[in-house]
């Protein structure tokens, strides 16, 4: 007999984990657990002062291997024919893998990682674009106990330096080069300098995608055709503690130094396979082998890893990935894709959302198919409600459910979305807590906020998925999530929210974003949102800059459409969208300046670095920018903010 899940309210703390034991129940496990959940919270040290770090722990005493959740069960249940993979490359390869194949090649990349020297526990970094590789490692990776961490292929050698150093890494896996906006881009140098100097790496295994001239180094660098096309198909899955680390995500430093956030086998697996299950797959069982899901992330990001690698293959499930960027060779590339394969499912980023609205600020044109899409997602950030509505109006028919899901890193998994079985929808609301988990928004004692006010949304009652530490620094752990409400013992996740009257929960960007216009607590995301509002601004940027008079200015970096008639001077972008902002939401909301810009800086997450907004206004030295998209747009904005200080 299942859980009556309350919706409504939290879960008593047994139906909780009677909940949880269910789900953990959908995958297969070589032994059962022997206690389904532990928490110990942050407490004081005896005699002194300082806390304990939390411990977390699920299913202690089970052992699964997450790879053969993945692949090789489904092929033993008769699905080996079943596609796994549509992969489409950005110069316009396309290759179509089953679980068969799958397996095969998962095996084959085990294999050759053992050969390497690798073993459980042993860190792996892979530093790839969106390749069947690259899903192939990284099951691998986990189908012999080594921790993978995935950094996107568009950074940076100091910033892969960074994570090579910080998880001691044995092994770099990389390409010759990368497709990148119709041109081949040379990458391993960038491994190459990052591996060199004193660092763990013993090998660096290459991917052949683009026949770019390379430098080697023997008895290092090895081919990957060389090591995995040539090793055995034939591998026998072990199984591991649940707690086994299974991957290292470092955060998209927003707010600093990326942070190397652990997320450990049995639990991160059981909460994927399920949130994906509950949000994406067709309600009705039979009708599921039809569905063909896409999520538009790269795989490094989080969304990637639970959306687009453990989630949809821990259930079998069909999936489209895609190398390349949502407008090259044309901007209606996502558009083709959808229709070429008849994706069901289409979970994406705001950022792009908006970006779709620029290029076609009519809607899709006229012969695109799109009717195979059943429900939408976005992730990442708040969507914009004028953003939110184009996109179900003009991808989803206006009738398709759309999940505006609202969870992170450290989470691990969905915490809070609307269901995709609800009836009526509010633009850009992340709704309610998902069954197993819920959340509140407190102020900073701790008191529960009253409709409309911001506060502090916190976790607290976490899901299997969370983060367990901060790799090499538990202290961080403890101080950036925990400490703030140990009495308690809730996860402070970092943003700022507000209930609707409904109990509805909105939420409001960074709690570091929050702006202070004399006394007035304003979110970066409201005046956002309705600055994107304007049919002239694709994209918005608002950020705090200091004001002697009023504690806290608004500076808004605008990116304008080709709807922005006769290309206003900046003199009248900056009058009409004061204007709008102040009807919108009110004059005390009116930005101080606006600025026109080509493009904002955006971590890979689709997250608006809007700290960064603020040290380029107010011409101090930059924080972090390795987890930068689009690092190749700061000067941009610096030039334009020094050409307005020009007299």
């Amino acid at each position: 007999m299942g859980v009556r899940l309350q919706e409504a309210d939290p879960l008593t703390e047994t139906d909780r984990l009677e909940f949880w034991e269910q789900q953990a129940r959908r995958l297969d496990w070589a032994t059962g657990w022997s206690s389904v959940h532990t928490f110990q919270p942050a407490l004081p040290v005896p005699g002194g002062e300082e806390l304990t770090v939390p411990v977390i722990e699920w299913f202690a005493g089970g052992q699964l291997n997450v790879a053969h959740n993945c692949v090789d069960r489904h092929v033993n249940a008769g699905l080996g024919d079943k596609v796994a993979l549509h992969f489409e490359g950005e110069p316009g390869d396309r290759r179509t893998v089953t679980y068969s194949q799958l397996q095969d090649e998962v095996s084959r990349a085990a294999n050759a990682l053992l050969h390497l020297g690798i073993g459980k526990g042993d860190r792996v970094v892979i530093y790839l674009p969106v390749l069947v590789e690259t899903v192939v490692i990284t099951l691998a990776c986990a189908r012999i106990g080594a921790v993978h961490s995935l950094v996107f292929g568009g950074f940076s050698a100091e910033a892969l330096r960074f994570r090579v150093e910080d998880t001691g890494a044995k092994l770099l896996v990389t390409t010759d080069g990368q497709y990148r906006r119709g041109a081949a881009v040379p990458v391993k140098a960038n491994a190459d300098e990052a591996v060199s100097g004193s660092t763990s790496i013993e090998h660096v295994l290459v991917i052949r995608r683009t026949g770019s001239a390379i430098d080697w180094t023997e008895g290092r660098d090895v081919w990957w055709h060389d090591a995995v096309d040539a090793a055995s198909p034939r591998h026998t899955a072990e199984p591991f503690d649940a707690e086994t680390p299974l991957f290292i995500m470092y955060t998209s430093g927003t707010t600093g130094k990326p942070k190397g956030l652990v997320h450990t086998s049995g639990g991160y697996l059981t909460q994927a396979s399920w949130s994906f299950d509950y949000l994406f797959s067709h309600p009705d069982p039979d009708q599921r082998d039809a569905d063909v899901h896409w999520c538009t992330a790269d795989l490094a990001w989080v969304t990637a890893h639970t959306y687009e690698i453990y989630g949809p293959l821990s259930n079998g499930a069909t999936q489209v990935i895609f190398e390349g960027t949502p407008n090259t060779p044309h901007p209606g590339r996502h558009f083709e894709i959808i229709e070429r394969y008849g994706v069901t499912s289409y979970y994406t980023a705001p950022t792009l959302i908006r970006s779709l609205m620029g290029w076609f600020p009519d809607g899709v044109p006229a012969g695109y198919d799109l009717s195979s899409i059943r429900i939408l997602g976005t992730v990442g950030e708040a969507t914009n409600p004028e953003a939110w509505r184009w996109f179900r109006k003009h991808l989803g028919a206006g009738t398709a459910p759309v999940v505006d899901t609202w969870w992170q890193s450290e989470t691990g998994a969905t915490i809070l979305s609307p269901r995709p079985t609800d009836g009526s929808f509010k633009p850009g609301c992340a709704s309610r807590a998902l069954p197993g988990v819920s959340t509140r928004i407190v102020d900073d004692a701790g008191h529960p906020v009253p409709p409309g006010e911001q506060g502090l949304i916190v976790v607290d009652q976490t899901g299997p998925a969370m983060a367990r530490t901060v790799w090499g620094n538990p202290q961080r752990y403890l101080d950036s999530y925990w400490r703030k409400f140990a009495v308690q013992g809730w996860f402070l996740a970092g943003d700022g929210a507000r209930y609707d009257d409904d109990g509805d929960t909105w939420i409001l960007g960074r709690i570091d974003d929050v702006l202070n216009v004399s006394g007035h607590r304003l979110s970066t995301i409201e005046i956002e949102s309705a600055l994107v509002a304007h049919p002239w601004v694709i994209e918005a940027g608002v950020c705090p800059v200091a004001d002697p008079l009023t504690g806290h200015a608004i500076a808004a970096f605008v990116v304008l459409s080709s709807s922005a008639g006769g290309v206003p001077t900046p003199e009248e972008v900056a009058r009409i969208l004061r204007d709008h902002v102040g009807t919108v939401i009110g004059p005390i909301a009116k930005p101080a300046a606006v600025v026109v810009v080509a493009d904002v800086p955006k971590t890979r997450s689709g997250k608006i670095m809007r700290r960064l907004l603020t040290q380029l206004y107010e011409n101090t030295t930059l924080g972090d920018t390795t987890s930068l998209q689009n690092e190749a747009c700061v000067p941009g904005i610096a030039a334009v903010l020094a050409a307005r200080a020009s007299p």
